[in-house]
């Protein structure tokens, strides 16, 4: 899991779990009261990557920062 992502996780309640009887491995728990706040987290995360790529780069009509957001998440296509 990339790192920010995991720390927006926490911030919204999120727990991390080290073994459960259906994973062999640690996994990260939100519970339902918990993921729509970590989707507002991922939300305003992006509304300021944008923010600040638009502020960085002025030069050229504004687009949609989606490399940048991808890039700031490590997100792969």
């Amino acid at each position: 899991m990339n790192e920010r992502i995991k720390e927006l996780a926490e911030q919204a309640g999120g727990r991390t779990k080290s073994w459960c009887a259906c994973h062999d491995y640690p996994y990260f728990q939100l519970l339902d009261e918990d993921i729509s706040k970590f989707a507002e987290l991922i939300v305003l995360e992006c509304i300021e990557v944008g923010h600040n790529a638009f502020l960085n780069d002025n030069s050229t009509v504004p687009i949609f920062p989606s490399n940048q957001i991808k890039q700031h998440f490590g997100v792969e296509e």
